[in-house]
């Protein structure tokens, strides 16, 4: 099992905080929203420095990206070298700012016309109702998958789910069914191995 805590500041916590977080649990990954760590150029060094620290530990990140403006400046500081990867994996999260936080699959089209052919290992998770049907389109396009509870409740027909495992399966489900299969924790490793 790979064990992977999520850092997001809750509209409570600064990012030295977080930081904070991360050093005392040591997870095996993390995912750390963008907007939260840098948001403003101010905070570009403090970033970059908690990400070599990362490296040294071994702690896999995965950058949380609301929109396709931040997919693009997070390319950016992996060409001016503030991002110690060749590759770092990345989250592109669909519906979470939208009026009422409910995701359709075009939500994945600006991320997909430029800033998704800089990250070769990209995931995708999904606010509201719709989230399987946005998960499912970004696997058939060749993205990895995030659901649960976090996100969302309902399944695909409406209902309320009675468990995580239940959201889970259904999309598993979906995905085996077009032809995909699950990576088990071993394959997660290998595709984050990091340059």
């Amino acid at each position: 099992m790979v064990i992977q805590i999520t850092s997001e500041s809750l509209g409570c916590y600064r990012p030295q905080e977080q930081i904070a977080v991360v050093k005392e649990t040591r997870p095996e990954a993390v995912s750390l929203a963008l907007r939260e760590f840098v948001p403003t150029e101010a905070h570009e060094t403090e970033f970059s420095s908690f990400l070599s620290w990362l490296k040294v530990e071994a702690i896999v990140p995965q950058i949380i990206l609301y929109d396709a403006e931040e997919a693009f400046r997070l390319a950016e500081y992996c060409r001016r070298g503030l991002v110690p990867w060749s590759q770092v994996p990345v989250l592109f999260v669909l519906g979470r700012y939208s009026a009422v936080q409910k995701s359709n699959p075009v939500d994945l089209l600006p991320f997909i016309n430029g800033p998704m052919s800089h990250f070769a290992h990209w995931s995708v998770c999904a606010f509201g109702a719709r989230e399987a049907a946005c998960v499912t389109a970004a696997a058939l396009l060749g993205g990895h998958v995030r659901v649960g509870f976090e996100n969302n409740r309902q399944l695909p027909g409406g209902e309320f789910a009675k468990s995580n495992a239940e959201l889970v399966a259904g999309v598993s489900k979906i995905l085996m069914e077009l032809g995909l299969r699950r990576a088990n924790a071993d394959e997660l490793r290998r595709a984050w191995q990091l340059g």
